[in-house]
């Protein structure tokens, strides 16, 4: 029973981690989406490139004060972010625990100390010693990441198409591999001199010791430990790839130093069994799962339209049911031992499986699946949506002389039914001037997670959704768009000395020379000839926030033109 019970709470875990990932995006201010190529950031009153920027002089200086506070709520966001990814490296060192290669090594490490030290105080010091050089060990890896790759290429890596096609690879690798495929292994030589390392006595015994798990136990910690070096070099944060690893060494050292603490308390663990490959197994099925966020995240940035809403959620779909079949017995692998009775923890554990699949499938005919609608393709790309059948049709371009919308055939599927914004700010300048509305600039992104959930939890509110319609035009920048421009648009900007050749790159070195951030999603209501009206804003989740911004853009636009 308490073998089936470590598995239910860590297989439930690591299930819900999409839900948790999501939640802790969303609750942030922003999402930073990676500046172009290296872009330092200068005050506003700058010299800014006429190309890309035509706001007068006058009210660029004006919002000086307002960008800097954007740019703070920046760095706020990446001390949240830096936490979150602590404690998921705590989680993936808590999964690793249970792991065929680590978990049976646990009485046996403590043993040996107990007995090799001949007192409990050495023990434990010696134990200690052991967690510390663990911690250190995959700190060390984590900072070689971001020596490898530098913070800018990290920066970087969100968008990258390359980056992003590699990662969904490598988790399929790493998902076949927990499936029992194959083993990821090291070189034996290597492992076998290292261990060698490990008789030694004294401080350095003990910390090859300590590398000699690391390296035995790559097999099955070397996904984990991919796919949470992965998750936090995409984020962007320089101290990612460590701060993960200390979350990740930390939980693996723990049990280590708390047994040695309290030795009795390893009769109390549940003995190795089949049960461990179980957990291989359904970690396996997650890995497979996040896989696809990669390979969608490629699918939006450069428009090959394979993976959308519905196919995603599909592939989903048929992921956890296999997950959910498996945890009954009905399906077994090479590694697995017979299943003679299925206990009810693990029955439980394929009740809240199937159940979440159920979730799921209403989102194949358009249910929004608000928990998780941030994480999935933009609900544009669902080519069959009951919610959106009769929904009318904006009438906006014919009340203008702007006979066809620039960028509209590119960006029409990211943008929420129901509305229509412009894709190009000149022509919601003049559309402003014309209809005689202030524009509300939306910088978003491809890969914007908070800019979902903003478009699902705050535009899909009938109040807000009622002003964005009527009383502005809308202008949605995407800034991380990989669409070349054409070579007569091409041009190097006078704020970050780069070469700007996408779309995305343009809006993105649009909106940092502009409003010196580079944060989204992140709106500005702006007059007709570019003046900012009020203070720009960030992702807020209260309707009623987000509403009292929109009233006082439109109040300050109708005062300033009496």
């Amino acid at each position: 029973m308490k073998k089936f019970f470590i598995l239910f709470l860590t297989a439930a875990m690591f299930m819900t981690l999409p839900a948790v990932k999501i939640y802790a995006s969303v609750n942030q201010d922003t999402t930073t989406v990676a500046p172009p190529d290296d872009m330092v950031f200068t005050e506003v009153g700058s010299a800014q490139d006429s190309a890309v920027n035509k706001i007068v002089k006058d009210s660029v200086k004006k919002d000086t004060v307002k960008s800097t506070v954007a740019v703070k709520k920046a760095g706020d966001e990446e001390k949240l972010t830096l936490w979150q990814t602590f404690i998921k490296g705590l989680l993936f060192g808590f999964a690793a625990i249970l792991m065929p290669c680590i978990f049976p090594m646990l009485p046996l490490t403590v043993s040996f100390f107990t007995k090799k030290a001949g007192s409990k105080s050495k023990a434990v010091g010696q134990a200690i010693i052991y967690g510390l050089s663990i911690i250190v060990i995959y700190v060390a890896l984590g900072m070689l990441v971001t020596i490898a790759f530098g913070s800018d290429a990290l920066n970087a890596l969100s968008t990258n198409g390359i980056f992003n096609a590699f990662f969904f690879l490598m988790l399929v690798v790493f998902g076949a591999s927990f499936l029992g495929a194959f083993e990821i292994t090291l070189p034996s030589a290597f492992v076998n001199k290292i261990d060698a390392k490990s008789d030694k006595g004294g401080l350095m015994g003990i910390f090859f010791m300590a590398f000699s798990l690391a390296l035995v136990s790559f097999s099955c910690t070397g996904p984990l430990i991919g796919t949470l070096l992965v998750d936090a070099a995409s984020k962007g944060d320089r101290l990612g790839p460590a701060v993960g690893m200390f979350g990740f060494s930390f939980a693996l050292a723990i049990p280590f130093a708390l047994f040695a603490l309290f030795p009795s308390l390893l009769k109390s663990l549940p003995k190795s069994g089949g049960w461990l490959n179980s957990v291989k197994v359904v970690l396996g099925f997650i890995e497979l799962a996040f896989a696809f966020k990669f390979l969608s995240n490629v699918d939006l940035a450069y428009h090959w339209n394979l993976l959308d809403r519905e196919v995603f959620l599909a592939i989903w779909i048929a992921i956890f049911t296999l997950m959910g079949i498996y945890l009954l017995g009905k399906i077994k692998f090479s590694h697995d031992s017979d299943l003679p009775y299925l206990s009810v923890p693990r029955t439980f554990l394929a009740i809240l499986v199937f159940a979440w699949v159920v979730y799921l499938v209403p989102g194949m005919w358009g249910a929004p699946l608000k928990s998780i609608s941030a994480f999935l393709p933009p609900t544009a790309t669902q080519d069959f949506d009951l919610n959106n059948l009769t929904a009318a049709q904006p009438t906006t371009e014919t009340k203008t002389s702007i006979k066809e919308k620039k960028y509209a055939e590119l960006f029409h599927r990211l943008t929420p039914k129901g509305f229509d914004p412009y894709y190009d700010f000149e022509q919601a300048k003049q559309a402003s001037k014309e209809l005689g509305k202030p524009v509300l600039i939306d910088f978003t992104g491809w890969n914007c997670v908070n800019c979902r959930k903003m478009e699902n939890n705050v535009w899909s509110n009938a109040e807000v959704a009622k002003r964005l319609k009527n009383d502005f035009v809308m202008a949605e920048l995407v800034v991380d768009d990989k669409t070349e421009l054409p070579v007569s648009e091409h041009y190097v900007s006078t704020f970050s000395k780069k070469k700007i050749n996408t779309i995305g790159k343009k809006w993105s070195d649009f909106q940092a020379a502009t409003f010196n951030s580079n944060s989204q999603p992140q709106y500005v209501i702006v007059d007709g000839d570019g003046h900012v009206l009020v203070p720009p804003q960030g992702a807020d989740y209260e309707p009623e926030n987000y509403i009292k911004f929109l009233d006082s853009g439109k109040a300050a636009f109708q005062n300033k033109n009496k």
